[in-house]
């Protein structure tokens, strides 16, 4: 077992990367998707299923967290990995995006932000230090400074003082991280959608010698085109040992256009949420099983999937659950999800290695183009 935290470029294919984190609690292969278990729970799956699909790390949040059950008695209960039942690598955000979005009378200043709880309107303060506490009591393996989000679009001078202050809080993150063997901080670039912004933001943080760097502030409202700019604008000015990880993101169509453009990591809540709402991912493109089609169509979302939900539920068993809002229907489809993107995954890092990424993009993106299969 690996005792110190280690990124390991495998193979490159134009500018994707196949690489592997190896840690203590396991090996991270990469490119790699992140589950999203905000609340210690990847929702509808169990842990063995998440680890049957092929995840090799979960992401927790400090702030859902913090609030409920409460860091200090997660660390009572032997920390994250103990309490949730998943003894492989945990990276937590650092609570700072869901402060910004969903807590009530908010106020930021340089210390840090105080907010009121979205539960029950209760007082908390975080700041740099207290993020990087907390997600130490969750022994999370990965964690992140606490930094500021700025949703698009934004005036020009507001995404330039939530960077200045993001860098600064990196500072103090990097400091109360200290010397831990075996983990990991990463800084977050910042910087909106101003080029000479994010530059600067990857530069500065770059001279900071973390372990690894992610790129946040992207997928919050602005169209595709403007966050794949920001990536090849980014991704040069990050250091080419050091793992890079797209917060938030995202669609099958955006993780295959960021690996071509240097990432390595990313988490979304899409295939969990999609799952709960009806829709599947499949090697054909979205299916909706909620649409009177499928009714009285006895075929799998996928013959040829591994995923038992994809490959021995029949379309019109699925269609049922979904309208009669049965938990078994949330249950499946999440797995039929989480499975789809483990698998995607997969080829990308086995046509990185070949040398044939391109290629293999072009033919997975024709799948979708072509569609699911006609209603019989």
């Amino acid at each position: 077992m690996n005792q110190t935290f280690s990124f390991s470029l495998l193979a490159t294919d134009g500018k994707a990367r196949r690489g592997e984190i190896s840690m203590p609690r396991g090996t991270i292969r990469t490119p790699a998707f992140m589950p999203v278990g905000t609340g210690g729970t990847v929702k509808a799956m169990y842990m063995d299923q998440v680890r049957g699909v092929g995840s090799d790390i979960i992401l927790g949040n400090t702030y859902h967290l913090m609030l409920r059950p409460g860091a200090e008695r997660v660390a009572r209960l032997g920390g994250l990995h103990e309490f949730a039942r998943w003894p492989y690598p945990i990276l937590t955000d650092s609570g700072g995006f869901q402060v910004m979005s969903l807590s009530k009378l908010r106020k930021l200043n340089e210390q840090g932000v105080t907010f009121r709880s979205h539960i029950d309107g209760a007082a908390y303060e975080m700041s740099p230090e207290r993020s990087i506490e907390i997600q130490g009591l969750l022994d999370s393996d990965i964690q992140m400074q606490l930094d500021e989000c700025t949703a698009l679009p934004a005036k020009d001078k507001e995404i330039e003082r939530a960077m200045e202050l993001s860098l600064r809080w990196a500072e103090r993150c990097k400091t109360a991280f200290g010397e831990q063997p075996g983990k990991a901080m990463f800084g977050i670039v910042q910087g909106g959608d101003d080029a000479l912004l994010r530059e600067k933001s990857a530069r500065a943080l770059a001279t900071m010698d973390l372990k690894g760097y992610a790129v946040g502030g992207l997928a919050v409202g602005e169209p595709q085109a403007v966050m794949l700019e920001m990536l090849e604008i980014t991704c040069p000015e990050l250091p080419a040992q050091k793992p890079r990880y797209l917060m938030g993101v995202g669609t099958p169509d955006d993780i295959l256009k960021s690996v071509a453009r240097g990432i390595d990591m990313f988490d979304c809540v899409m295939p969990t949420r999609a799952g709960r709402h009806g829709l599947a991912y499949t090697r054909r493109g979205k299916v909706n099983l909620r649409n009177a089609r499928h009714a009285d169509d006895h075929r799998p979302l996928d013959e040829e999937s591994d995923c038992p939900a994809a490959r021995d539920y029949s379309r019109a068993y699925l269609h049922h659950l979904v309208r009669s809002q049965e938990a078994l229907g949330a249950m499946l489809l999440t797995w039929n999800n989480l499975s789809y993107y483990q698998s995607l995954m997969g080829q990308i890092r086995d046509a990185i290695s070949a040398g044939a990424f391109e290629e293999r993009t072009a033919e997975i993106t024709e799948g979708w183009v072509k569609g699911d299969l006609p209603p019989l």
